[in-house]
């Protein structure tokens, strides 16, 4: 798909503009479309994204200890979040998938555009440098790092409810797969957190099963707050 709309609107979005537009193609390309494809950029901007997300937290909360930072860099570099990013770049829409893919909605699939906005990231390294992949990484996760809010629980729901039950020597909880619903290309799960020495199941949704889990797990925390 990535012919269908041309890539200056992307290139624009992302504030760069490729010299070597092979390795634009290449971030791109999906596995089943064929060689080369993304999985070694993809690689490549992984790296890169935790450097440059844990650089720009490290300057932005000096105060804050290792272990917020870290829990901190791990929900802005979740598949969730990256999902996201894509989805503002329209980055779908300018795939090369194989046919299989094509047909059963890839261009939509959270795994595969999280997965691409790394490899894009990887490009953009080995186009131009840490500088200019730095640039982009910034002015894409700009707004989510502004927003955050150090007096606010830095630690994920599951986390928090984990800790809750321990304090109280309660056992742990149980998450149990009810279910999802939509088309394979854009499925929501749905979670149970069970509870069961307070009697208590909360329900959860989400794009993939660890988001879900987590609703669940936040529901759980506001009905035992109450």
């Amino acid at each position: 798909m990535a012919g269908s709309l041309g890539l200056a609107p992307l290139q624009r979005s992302l504030g760069h503009t490729f010299a070597q537009s092979e390795l634009l193609q290449t971030a791109l390309t999906h596995r089943s479309y064929g060689t080369p494809h993304n999985e070694r950029l993809e690689f490549i901007g992984d790296g890169l994204l935790n450097s440059i997300v844990a650089l720009q937290l490290y300057q932005r909360f000096p105060n804050l200890p290792e272990g917020d930072l870290s829990r901190l860099r791990a929900n802005l570099v979740r598949q969730d979040t990256l999902h996201q990013i894509a989805l503002q770049l329209d980055l779908g829409n300018h795939l090369r998938l194989g046919e299989g893919e094509l047909k059963s909605g890839g261009h939509k699939r959270p795994s595969i555009l999280a997965d691409a906005l790394e490899a894009l990231f990887g490009a953009i390294y080995l186009d131009a440098g840490f500088d200019a992949v730095a640039r982009v990484v910034s002015a894409l996760f700009a707004a989510r790092i502004a927003g955050i809010d150090p007096a606010k629980p830095m630690k994920d729901p599951k986390t928090r409810l984990q800790e809750w039950l321990q304090a109280r020597r309660k056992p742990l909880p149980s998450y149990v797969m009810c279910g999802s619903e939509g088309d394979a290309h854009l499925q929501e799960f749905i979670v149970a957190c069970e509870i069961q020495s307070l009697s208590l199941t909360t329900q959860g949704r989400g794009p993939s099963r660890r988001a879900a889990e987590q609703q669940a797990a936040e529901a759980a925390l506001r009905a035992l707050e109450k």
